[in-house]
């Protein structure tokens, strides 16, 4: 457990710079790349603020289409600490994301504990990585769900 971490916290620096790749493929070809990536979940972008620092932030994460919505996983790979991205949608939880094409307006809530046990399994069927991130920490990994709104 360890050794995945700590291989995880040296790739941060990598993993920076092909995010921020990945957000200019996505945006100058309007999803067409990016967007569906091969034996992965599909992938949106989620603008962001930051929490302390108000920065607006883009980041690219694998969701799981759910009765309209869109669910994206706190995992950060199994790290011990939620993503900055889920402390940012705490405290700036309207913003926008854009999945393939189309921008869409969401507010972002985290599931409570009765819709986080009807997700996480359908989470784990849809992309079982995200089981083995679960596994890999004591924390509760947070169910981020993105309510379209006008």
């Amino acid at each position: 457990m360890t050794g995945q971490l700590s291989l995880t916290d040296r790739s941060w620096p990598v993993l920076g710079r092909l995010t921020r790749v990945h957000v200019a493929l996505y945006r100058a070809t309007g999803g067409r790349i990016g967007h569906r990536v091969p034996r992965a979940p599909l992938v949106l972008l989620l603008d962001h603020v930051g929490a302390r620092t108000g920065t607006r932030r883009t980041t690219p994460l694998a969701y799981m289409p759910s009765d309209g919505n869109f669910v994206v996983i706190g995992s950060k790979s199994g790290h011990p600490n939620d993503p900055a991205w889920v402390h940012n949608l705490r405290a700036h939880p309207d913003t926008e994301i854009q999945v393939g094409a189309d921008r869409i307006r969401v507010r972002a809530r985290q599931a409570d504990a009765a819709e986080r046990q009807r997700l996480w399994p359908e989470a784990v069927r849809y992309n079982p990585i995200w089981g083995r991130y679960q596994q890999r920490t004591q924390r509760v990994i947070p169910l981020i769900v993105l309510e379209r709104r006008p």
